[in-house]
């Protein structure tokens, strides 16, 4: 068995990757979710009905309950901290320079969380006001809001942020 996995590693070396990758973001996705419903149903479970009235530009967005805004803030920062490290070191052993790595990472993610801040933030708004507010309505709703940023964040992963250096031969 070893060896037909091994086969099949070697054979198909980029899919490899995409199932490692999906594998990690399944992971960390189960560390984000778990963290958002201990912050959503615990922590700022007060501030889930405090209307965000300080920010013309989040009320703009449709963001309008804080409780909603901290809970997706937080917990995509922390998945996605540990997404990093797991990609880098287990999916795609990357040797380039962790300096250049990390900064573009960051800039990936600071995209990401303002998208699935503001996505939502903004569905949870749209499960606020329609009373749909439960458990089960908004871990489905946290999943696809998880699930949508893999169209950019595998390619930019693979492609940019954790490569291999290419051994040259003379």
């Amino acid at each position: 068995m070893k060896e037909k996995i091994e086969a099949f590693t070697l054979k198909h070396k980029e899919l490899w990757k995409f199932i490692k990758f999906t594998f990690t973001g399944a992971s960390t996705s189960v560390l984000e979710l778990a963290v958002f419903m201990f912050l959503q149903y615990v922590t700022f479970k007060s501030l889930n009905e405090v209307p965000v009235t300080d920010s013309p530009f989040l009320a703009f967005l449709g963001i309008e309950y804080k409780g909603y805004l901290y809970s997706y803030a937080i917990s995509a920062t922390i998945g996605y901290a540990a997404a990093y490290v797991m990609n880098r070191k287990l999916t795609f052993q990357a040797d380039n320079n962790p300096v250049f790595s990390t900064v573009v990472y960051v800039i990936m993610v600071a995209g990401t969380i303002l998208f699935n801040t503001w996505f939502g933030a903004y569905l949870g708004t749209i499960i606020k006001n329609n009373g749909w507010d439960n458990a089960v309505v908004e871990m489905i709703v946290k999943v696809i809001v998880m699930t949508v940023p893999t169209l950019w964040t595998y390619p930019l992963n693979r492609f940019v942020i954790h490569r291999k250096r290419e051994i040259k031969t003379v």
